[in-house]
């Protein structure tokens, strides 16, 4: 069987309900929208004086939540925690299932190089994560276009969804990359996971706290914040480290997979 085809189908189930998932997070986060715009003013000024560790906290940071793009971009923060941990855990658990699941075996009789098995799974992978976020655009659009009251949302919500994408392929390969090196299986996804929560403490940390604005560069979530994104876009400063991080990822995998014993 196509190792491509066999990681697809062995990942459809997850697919769907990651799907799901995502629907319930923009559908039940919109509907608390109106509590927002129901008092107009009134709400707006209370969210205006609430303490600025709070607002980083709750996600609100300087948007305008009695908006529908400005709720939405606050809602963004979950939605990408959310897909950041799927592709962090599914970088992680496709490079390192075979060992975990005593199934090597199956891969080591193939008569293909462990290059081309690696590129075969991380491609499953690029393709779940596309797959993911394109769905997540569409279920965006939907619900976030209910609540607009004739407000252009798309094209915030597109530059939102570029980010997002960007978001996922650099935690994904951070979860492969760690997947190659360590030579526990069983935990790779618990350590990739525990690396992005800890990149996203620092990321509250560094709204929090002014003095601590220098570690927003080793931090993904603070590349792609949804109001800086509505402002200016993609930082060229964040794009590039975010591909230097994914390419240093993506030969970390191949590398250290190629040169690794792996157990039957």
């Amino acid at each position: 069987m196509n190792i491509f085809i066999r990681e697809m189908r062995a990942h459809r189930k997850s697919l769907i309900f990651w799907s799901i998932g995502m629907l319930f997070m923009i559908a039940a986060g919109m509907g608390k929208f109106t509590s927002y715009t129901g008092s107009g003013q009134t709400m707006k000024d209370i969210l205006d004086k609430m303490p600025k560790a709070l607002k980083a906290v709750l996600g609100f940071g300087t948007l305008d939540v009695t908006s529908a793009s400005g709720f939405y971009g606050m809602l963004f923060l979950y939605l990408l925690i959310m897909v950041t941990i799927h592709a962090v855990m599914l970088g992680a658990n496709i490079i390192a299932k075979e060992e975990r699941d005593k199934t090597t075996e199956f891969l080591m009789v193939k008569p293909v190089s462990r290059f081309t098995v690696v590129t075969a799974k991380l491609t499953a992978a690029l393709v779940n994560i596309l797959v993911l976020n394109i769905i997540t655009l569409v279920f965006s659009i939907a619900i976030v276009n209910q609540y607009a009251k004739g407000e252009q949302v798309n094209d915030d919500i597109f530059i939102l969804m570029v980010g997002m994408l960007l978001a996922q392929l650099l935690f994904l390969f951070i979860g492969s990359g760690i997947a190659a090196v360590s030579k526990n299986p069983k935990v790779s996804a618990s350590i990739a996971t525990t690396i992005l929560l800890v990149t996203f403490i620092i990321a509250i940390l560094t709204d929090m706290n002014d003095k601590l604005a220098g570690l927003k560069y080793i931090t993904p979530f603070k590349y792609f914040e949804a109001q800086q994104l509505y402002e200016g876009g993609l930082k060229p400063v964040f794009v590039v480290l975010s591909l230097v991080i994914i390419s240093v990822m993506l030969w970390v995998t191949y590398t250290f997979y190629r040169k690794r014993d792996l157990k039957v």
